[in-house]
């Protein structure tokens, strides 16, 4: 029987997070049942439920960072610096630490070809996409020192950035170099920025 841990703070999360992803790695997302994380984890379905509302959260966790890195890329921006110079900067400092969301690390192949391979997945990749942009337009909307159209530039950042992300995860999965496509992306990066510009004039 799994136990149930009362602590349930970030370590929990965490270990929950790192054993179902192991899981649906080497068994695919679909064949691997919440009870079956929990019970690895050594933990209840409640807890794992209250961790991760949805079974999809336990593999697709970046997404509150994601949520905090935009956020702090247009409120914490220094002052007089335009928003897509902070995004780009944010964009640029993924690439460079070869971070999960910048989709150019190699050890990140696995995980891509397992989100690929599920439709539910993907799905839920979607919605995410679609949250991260509702809260780029709020926090753009909220800003004073940006005056363009919040909707379009942070529908158009969304969906580019996601673009990019898109064609790395299937570079990866194509077997190529990480080297090549750090390359590709941040020509693909600077593509996005001068399009995004364009349109916000």
């Amino acid at each position: 029987m799994p136990r149930t841990d009362a602590r349930g703070g970030p370590q929990t999360r965490a270990r929950i997070s790192q054993i179902a992803t192991q899981l649906f790695l080497d068994q695919g997302f679909d064949a691997v049942t919440v009870a079956e994380v929990a019970r690895a984890a050594g933990v209840s379905t409640v807890t794992v439920f209250k961790h991760f509302p949805r079974k999809e959260d336990l593999l697709l966790d970046r997404a509150e960072d994601a949520t905090q890195m935009l956020r702090s890329a247009v409120r914490d921006r220094p002052a007089g610096t335009d928003v897509l110079d902070s995004l780009e900067a944010l964009m640029l400092q993924l690439a460079g630490d070869h971070h999960g969301l910048s989709g150019i690390a190699a050890e990140s192949t696995p995980f891509f070809r397992t989100v690929a391979g599920s439709t539910p997945l993907i799905a839920r990749a979607r919605e995410l996409a679609a949250d991260l942009q509702h809260l780029l337009t709020d926090e753009l909307e909220r800003d004073p020192g940006f005056d363009g159209d919040s909707t379009l530039l942070a529908a158009f950042f969304v969906s580019g950035y996601t673009t990019v992300l898109t064609d790395n995860a299937r570079r990866l999965i194509a077997g190529e170099t990480s080297t090549e496509i750090a390359l590709h992306h941040r020509q693909r990066l600077e593509q996005l920025f001068r399009a995004l510009r364009n349109a916000n004039r």
